[in-house]
């Protein structure tokens, strides 16, 4: 999997927004490959001469084979406001996928219940609650079609594990790469083609709307729908 750096896509006092490359683990794992929140903390340490470990928090993750925008909290004040607001689902986020097969219909909302599979990562998708499940609600749109793959705009409503992976899976449309939920081949990077495009929220000390957007992903999976950026 790749391991390019992040790139910066904002910067203030309490607030860092990256572009996670895909196959960059978000914290660290078993592999010990250097995730986002190592490389962070090196960053702010070096560019600012912070002695020790510099202060960094992550108040969200994006699974490892996945890439697309993160937010990072710089001080204790921004990170736990940024956690409340996606605790309370104050904040929007818009992914784009490209699927092996086409959904039926071109728009509309899945909700699941969605629980961990023992011993796995894997989540399950039910069409009812069962004993230790979670609530999963998104809403998607078609934007375009390329042979039998389609390109889906997604809008998660809520923030589950591996949430738009099963639950794309479970109408049919297994994610490109996302061997763990479908019959798909791997690609040749060993990422998925779910990319997290756009977030908005309410700046944690500045209080106003804010909106930022990473730059689509230029790797040749996703060539095949450039006209469609």
């Amino acid at each position: 999997m790749s391991q390019r750096i992040p790139q910066i896509i904002y910067e203030d006092n309490h607030l860092l927004v990256v572009n996670k490359p895909f196959g960059m683990p978000a914290q660290a794992d078993i592999s010990g490959d250097e995730s986002v929140f190592d490389w962070g903390r090196e960053y702010l340490k070096n560019t600012y001469n912070k002695p020790g470990n510099a202060y960094l928090a992550l108040p969200h993750r994006l699974d490892r084979p996945t890439g697309g925008i993160m937010l990072l909290g710089k001080t204790s004040k921004a990170a736990a406001r940024l956690s409340k607001q996606f605790q309370q689902r104050q904040i929007q986020k818009v992914y784009y996928a490209i699927t092996e097969s086409v959904p039926a219909v071109e728009t509309g909302t899945l909700v699941h219940y969605l629980k961990k599979l023992p011993g796995k990562n894997i989540m399950r998708a039910y069409h009812k609650a069962v004993h230790g499940s979670k609530p999963a609600e998104l809403h998607y749109r078609l934007v375009a079609t390329s042979g039998n793959k389609a390109l889906l705009e997604v809008h998660p409503h809520t923030g589950r594990r591996h949430q738009i992976r099963v639950q794309l899976a479970s109408m049919g449309c297994v994610i490109q790469g996302d061997v763990k939920y479908g019959k798909t081949s791997f690609n040749f990077d060993k990422s998925i083609a779910l990319f997290a495009k756009k977030i908005g929220l309410i700046h944690p000390t500045q209080k106003v709307a804010v909106t930022y957007e990473a730059p689509w992903p230029q790797n040749e999976i996703w060539q095949i729908f450039q006209s469609h950026f």
